[in-house]
């Protein structure tokens, strides 16, 4: 998602998870070196280790998986799919990133790091 909402990989970029099979997978590893990022995933059973991870999941959980019902795998993707890009990433008002939504604030940040 985020080479496909910007052209191409931000350079740096970092997937904060938690140590779930998908996230710890040797695939997923080898795609990561493959696109130069890095994947950024706390000790197992330390669950502030990775809080913002955590604090996601956590989120998403909450606010999306929990009060949905599903009935094929293919709606819990595309349902996730578009919580995340439609909902928390362009409206969900964000405290930690001064009471913007993430697009919103990277979006300042570039415009920020042009200007200088």
């Amino acid at each position: 998602m985020a080479a496909t909402t910007r052209g191409s990989f931000p350079t740096g970029i970092v997937l904060h998870a938690d140590r779930g099979t998908q996230f710890t997978s040797q695939k997923l590893a080898a795609y990561m070196r493959a696109v130069q990022g890095t994947v950024s995933m706390g000790q197992a059973g330390v669950c502030w280790d990775n809080a913002m991870a955590e604090s996601f999941w956590a989120t998403l959980k909450t606010e999306y998986y929990y009060r949905r019902s599903f009935t094929t795998r293919d709606q819990v993707c595309t349902g996730v799919a578009t919580w995340i890009e439609d909902f928390y990433n362009r409206r969900r008002i964000h405290t930690s990133l001064g009471g913007k939504p993430p697009i919103e604030y990277e979006l300042h940040q570039a415009a920020q790091a042009t200007a200088a």
